[in-house]
């Protein structure tokens, strides 16, 4: 087999060879626990107050408005049922948008069987959210809106700063929640400045272990908790403090800051190089989201285009080739992509495509032979030119046979 070239890092990163030193030695140097009286356990308190000031320093924000999860579905989850349950003698209404992770859509439907009403707000056909379209769902009941930093299947990045802006000078109470598992680490984010009151992170997108996130809860934003026990974590998250998982994510979010306009403009420009060569490539593809604006002819359109194109996502649709032949011939040259999202991946298919590629609006050709390419700091130039090789080789015999 060929040397491996992994291509989704959306779905999770190879561990940090520094992050992993690090909480090896807390795991077993430092292992105390935060809660016991003694000296281990005091350091281990420390430990765990750093990580909770490091991860506030990459936002901007204070540590008290940290609370560290075991990933991004448990942040989202502890935001939309932690606000909808404490707010829900203001209102039993949430706004959410067309494009959510499941963790965000789920635990909607979930609270719709609780006696909550959801709302959906459309996207366009680049998945982007209209503020202004937003904003109008917004009524007296409502209690949250939930959009997504970035979307993990088509890359496309939201305004939140102009949509928590529209929502909340129509109702300055509304809370505004974000899923920036995609997000954080790819872009700069400051929740506190931009109005974002809830703002979730998964570690293990961040080359930090699986296992690990954190949070962002605006002060004064009142969740009830899902969990129930100890009173770590001022009670909204009881349970033995994971201070090894917390150190991890607290250095994966240092280095993910660090650097970060140098790393993003790369993969960037990485992403427009790669979407040009497969335009060029193969007939009758189509690249989904913003990052097909690459092709575009320079111009205003382009560049508000590509000003909403992730970095590091470029979702293609092959007609006439299913996605999952696709990936297996890609992985037989040591090639990794992904079909979809892996968090839906084992979810029953009822329809065709993903709730996303839907959402969209795109054809039914595509719906079935979508796969998506995701980046991380570490994808060089030479594997994307091999992996444009690759599908030039691959894509005309798996349309004869399929």
């Amino acid at each position: 087999m060929e040397t491996e070239i992994y291509l989704d890092n959306a779905a999770t990163t190879r561990c940090d060879e520094e992050i992993l030193t690090a909480m090896h030695r807390v795991l077993t140097e430092d292992y105390g626990n935060p809660s016991s009286m003694h000296r281990k356990g005091y350091e281990a308190e420390q430990l765990l107050k750093k990580a909770g000031e490091d991860v506030a320093a990459a936002l901007s924000v204070r540590p008290q408005e940290i609370c560290f999860t075991s990933c991004g579905t448990e942040g989202d989850n502890l935001a939309l049922f932690g606000a909808a349950r404490a707010n829900a003698r203001k209102g039993k209404h949430i706004v959410i948008s067309a494009i959510e992770h499941a963790a965000v859509a789920e635990a909607a439907r979930a609270l719709a069987e609780e006696g909550f009403e959801i709302s959906t707000i459309p996207v366009n056909e680049y998945g982007i959210v209209d503020p202004e379209e937003a904003a109008a769902l917004v009524r007296p009941d409502t209690v949250l809106v939930s959009v997504m930093t970035v979307n993990n299947e088509i890359g496309t990045a939201e305004d939140l700063p102009a949509i928590a802006r529209a929502v909340k000078e129509k109702a300055p109470g509304v809370l505004v929640h974000t899923d920036a598992v995609q997000a954080f680490g790819k872009m700069p984010l400051f929740p506190a400045r931009d109005g974002i009151d809830l703002l979730a992170v998964s570690g293990h997108k961040l080359h930090a272990p699986k296992g690990t996130g954190f949070l962002y809860v605006r002060k004064g934003v009142k969740l009830t908790p899902i969990l129930y026990g100890g009173g770590q974590q001022d009670g909204l998250r009881p349970g033995t403090d994971n201070v090894p998982g917390a150190v991890a994510v607290s250095l994966a979010a240092v280095k993910s800051v660090r650097d970060l306009a140098e790393r993003s403009g790369r993969m960037a420009a990485m992403r427009d190089g790669f979407v040009r060569k497969l335009y060029e490539t193969l007939p009758e593809i189509r690249v989904n989201g913003p990052a097909g604006a690459a092709v575009m002819p320079e111009g205003t359109e382009r560049d508000r285009l590509l000003a909403a194109a992730a970095p590091h996502i470029v979702s293609l649709s092959v007609p006439g080739v299913r996605a999952e032949v696709l990936l297996h011939a890609l992985e037989d040259k040591g090639i990794y992509v992904s079909a979809g999202s892996a968090c839906s991946s084992h979810a029953a298919k009822k329809q065709p495509g993903t709730a996303t590629l839907r959402a969209i609006g795109l054809p039914a050709g595509c719906l079935a032979s979508t796969v998506r390419f995701s980046f991380s700091g570490e994808t060089t130039r030479e594997e994307l030119d091999k992996t444009v090789q690759a599908l030039a080789e691959l894509v005309p015999t798996l349309r004869r046979f399929s």
